[in-house]
């Protein structure tokens, strides 16, 4: 899946590939935990976490990889050291096996997010 036509998270999760849907749904629980005041909609076909209007985070199932979007330089500068060796683009953290995602790194990435608005790219 590489841009859905889905209505909604529940609607995009139900049609991801099964190889990647338990990683997709953990990802939604994580942001859903951690993006206190977010909201979530469906936005450039992938699950999007808004703050005053403004995506901050983003998810989704491509075709060779689960990409996890941040949108925040500076979150991302916060954490280079934990960042490196990654694969990762300017604001794309991609995990090419869904079983290897780093879930402790996620969560405390979505927490810096959380902490305060920032300027997005």
């Amino acid at each position: 899946m590489v841009q859905s036509t889905a209505a909604t998270v529940d609607a995009y999760l139900d049609e991801a590939q099964e190889a990647q849907r338990d990683a997709l749904t953990r990802l939604r629980a994580l942001c859903r935990a951690e993006l206190t005041g977010f909201r979530e909609v469906m936005a450039y076909g992938m699950p999007v976490y808004e703050r005053d209007g403004t995506g901050e985070i983003a998810f989704a199932g491509q075709k060779q990889y689960v990409a996890f979007y941040l949108m925040r330089g500076d979150v991302r500068d916060a954490f280079e050291a934990r960042l490196a060796g990654h694969d990762m683009g300017k604001g794309c953290l991609r995990f090419r096996r869904p079983d290897r995602i780093d879930y402790d790194l996620v969560r405390d990435l979505l927490r810096a997010t959380a902490t305060a608005p920032g300027p997005v790219c």
